[in-house]
Formats: structure tokens, sequence, C-alpha cells
């Protein structure tokens, strides 16, 4: 029966896996279409009305009954929605200040946060050959994607908030989960609307202030209009399956392994884009980067390779600062 369920589980979060990249990467390219060949830039906005969309799905499903009644409580819900949203915010204003190679180090530098939260709230402890493999993962996607690299003050501090806002919210998916025993649809219940309500209120202000263009007088048409439902459409799924990758892995795995978008993402543009930007240090890039996704899925689940300390502190207290339960086992997710 046991290896019967390990397979399955393995399936399962295999399945989670491809279900995030085909989300991702689809949105990513409808997205791009939106706004650079239709020339809607208001991108806070644009993830307003994806949230919104995620809401009415939550509102569907549980009056259909999937969703069970949970609870969370506001304080809780409130900071995840700040570094949510700081996240969001964070994010445009950092591509907007800065160059696309530092834009791309800050995104980078997201995986070592995470680790670091890991380590110093969760008590996790990386192997040699985990933190190696992690190493690796980031030459890669560095070999691939950073160019240019320049940085200025504001750029700087908006690059900050964004990888330690978006860090601490992967972070916080995690531990809500856990602590509150929620699952994915259960969770995105108690967010989605909340973040829906907020971008809409401050998006159109955040999104004049970087475009200088107002989102109620652009020209709307059937076009725009379609690609626009089709965006939101595809971020339901992206929303819930960050939530169900985040639940089953960790973090640290849903950065190292979310560079798998990028490469697809750089593929599917020289595809569909053009070859002028595939070269060989581009290429190099991605083999490294996917060698050391590899040996980062063999390294961590092996006994040792990432696991909880056991012996840190005693049980009442670790259940009282974490709002988890100690374990001694190993940490059993890639």
């Amino acid at each position: 029966m046991a290896p019967t369920s390990k397979a399955d589980k393995k399936a399962v979060d295999a399945a989670a896996w491809m279900f995030n990249v085909v989300t991702s990467v689809g949105i990513i390219i409808v997205n791009k279409a939106l706004m650079a060949t239709y020339g809607f830039s208001f991108a806070t906005t644009l993830t307003g009305l994806h949230f919104a969309t995620t809401t009415l799905m939550t509102v569907v499903l549980r009056w259909l009954g999937y969703i069970q009644p949970s609870h969370l409580p506001v304080s809780e819900l409130l900071k995840f929605m700040i570094f949510a949203n700081f996240s969001i915010v964070g994010m445009n204003v950092s591509l907007m200040w800065n160059s696309v190679g530092f834009y791309q180090i800050a995104k980078l530098s997201m995986i070592p946060v995470s680790c670091l939260l890991e380590v110093v709230l969760d008590k996790i402890r990386y192997s040699r050959d985990t933190k190696l493999s992690i190493g690796v993962v980031l030459l890669g996607v560095g070999v691939c994607t950073v160019t240019d690299v320049s940085v200025n003050a504001k750029g700087f501090i908006a690059a900050f908030i964004a990888v330690w806002s978006t860090s601490l919210q992967q972070y916080y998916v995690h531990f809500l989960q856990r602590k509150y025993s929620l699952g994915s649809f259960s969770l995105l219940g108690h967010t989605a609307p909340a973040q829906a309500g907020s971008l809409l209120l401050l998006g159109p202000f955040l999104d004049y202030w970087l475009t200088s263009k107002r989102v109620d007088a652009y020209d709307y048409n059937f076009t725009s209009l379609m690609f626009i439902f089709l965006s939101c459409t595809i971020a339901v799924g992206t929303n819930l399956s960050q939530f169900i990758c985040i639940g089953r892995f960790t973090a640290v795995s849903f950065q190292v392994l979310g560079h798998m978008k990028t490469i697809l993402v750089l593929i599917m543009g020289f595809f569909f884009f053009g070859k002028e930007g595939l070269n060989l240090h581009v290429v190099l890039g991605m083999i490294i980067a996917v060698v050391g996704m590899i040996w980062y899925g063999n390294a961590s689940s092996k006994p040792g390779g990432k696991e909880r300390w056991s012996h840190a502190l005693p049980t009442s207290r670790q259940q009282k600062h974490s709002g988890f339960p100690e374990s001694t086992e190993h940490d059993g997710k890639l």
C-alpha cells in the first residue's frame, strides 16, 4: 500500500506543478499580447481583476459545496494582504525603475531570502548538496536572463521591498495552510476578496502614476476585452495552482522549480518572436539551470537533504512559537 500511496503523491505533485507551469506561462504570453499589442498597460488594475475573477470562482465553489466553512483570523488575513499587495506593487515599480538585468537579479535573490525565512522561522536545515544545487539553479538562470545591470537608489529600494514582500507572501501561504489546516480553495476564499478589493481601489491610481494613462480612458474594444477575459480566466488557475504548489512543497522549492517557467518563457519567446536572442550562452544557461533543478529535486528529497531541526526547542515552545507541531520526520517536500 505504501509504495502505491507514495507513487500517487508524486503523481499529484507532478500534476499540480505542471498545472502551475502551464497557467503561469500561458498568462505571461496573454498579458504580453494584451499590453504590447493592445496597449493595456494597467498591470495593477489587471491583477485586481484577476483576483476578482478568482473570488467569483471561490463563491461558486462554496455554493456548490466544494469549499467547506473555515476560519482565518482577521489579523492573519491583513498581514497576508499587506505582504501580497506590496509584492505586486513592488514588482511593478521595480521593473519600471530598474534595468532588466537588475530586475532579474532581484528575482533570483528571492531564493536565498526564502531559504533564510525557512531557516529562521521554520528551523529548516539544508544539506550541502541542496545548497549547491540551489547555487547551480541561480547560476544557470542568471546566465540565461541577466544582461545589463545598473541600479539607482530608488530602484534598489523598490527591488528590496519587492523581494522581501514576495518571499514573505509565499512563505505565509505555506504557513497559513499548515497552521489553520486550510486547503488551497479555502485559503483563496479568504484572501482573494481582500486582494481584489484593495487592488481594484489602488490599481487605477498606481497605474496612472506608473504610466500617466487612465484605465477608464482606455479604448476598449471586443478583441482587447476578450484578451482581458482570457487573462482573468487563466489567472484563476495561476492563483489556485500557486497555493496548491506552495502548500504541497515549500516557498523555496516553488522558487527553485519556478525558474523552469522562466526558461519555458524564453523558449516560447524564441519560437514565436524569432531566434535573434538565442545564442550559445543562453542555451548553456538553460542547461545549467535544468541540471540544477534536477539536482535540487534529488538532493532535497534525500534523508537529511532538507529537514526540520527536531532538537531546536521543546515541543510546547515550538508549537507556540511557529504554530506548527514539532516533527522529527524529514521534510518530504521537493
